[in-house]
């Protein structure tokens, strides 16, 4: 076994070009890439899920405060070692 963690086993997301450019625009993009995979899949789907924009933009915005301070996952305490 290489230490690595599993992959999700749910169906994963495909970053739409927007989330892409809104991590790029912010500088998060590695702090993104940082997270772990289910992580970034969770994020995906949270974000892509809701047929309203207004949700969908506020979904966005709390991931890339979440990022930026490095210490939160879905507004829980996160502490890098999941």
């Amino acid at each position: 076994m290489t230490g690595k963690k599993p992959e999700p086993k749910r169906p994963i997301n495909r970053m739409p070009a927007w989330i892409r450019q809104a991590l790029v625009d912010a500088g998060l993009m590695q702090k993104y890439r940082d997270r772990p995979p289910h992580q970034r899949n969770d994020y995906l789907d949270w974000i892509i899920r809701p047929k309203l924009d207004s949700t969908r933009q506020r979904h966005l915005e709390q991931m890339l405060h979440e990022l930026k301070s490095g210490d939160v996952y879905m507004n829980a305490p996160w502490h890098g070692d999941e």
